[in-house]
């Protein structure tokens, strides 16, 4: 889907010498990705999920653009894999994951006890 999409990463590489940065392909569906920058854009406001990723993306490589591609590209993994699912998004999914696993640590340090 990325792929389609033009989200995927394409590398220049031509022997040991030149080495280009890596980049988006672009040679997906520009209505697809011209339609998945703003929706990213609120994600990255109003979801705390998108929000951490944008954050520690610009920490790591101090560019936006790049970061909210990123975003992009997962907002539109998680919207194909609710669409073959055929689920709802969850706002605290992850923070029921997140619970499940302290829980767990917690009962194995009691039972190590």
């Amino acid at each position: 889907m990325a792929s389609y999409a033009g989200l995927d990463v394409k590398e220049k590489h031509s022997g040991t010498s030149v080495n280009g940065k890596p980049k988006i392909s672009k040679k997906g569906n520009k209505h697809l990705r011209k339609s998945l920058h703003l929706p990213a854009l609120a994600a990255i406001r109003h979801d705390e999920r998108f929000k951490a990723i944008f954050a520690m993306l610009v920490g790591k490589h101090k560019i936006k653009m790049k970061a909210a591609v990123a975003v992009q590209r997962g907002f539109l993994e998680l919207m194909y894999s609710l669409c073959k699912k055929q689920d709802k998004y969850n706002k605290g999914y992850f923070q029921k994951q997140q619970m499940d696993i302290e829980s767990e640590i917690k009962q194995v340090e009691s039972n190590l006890k």
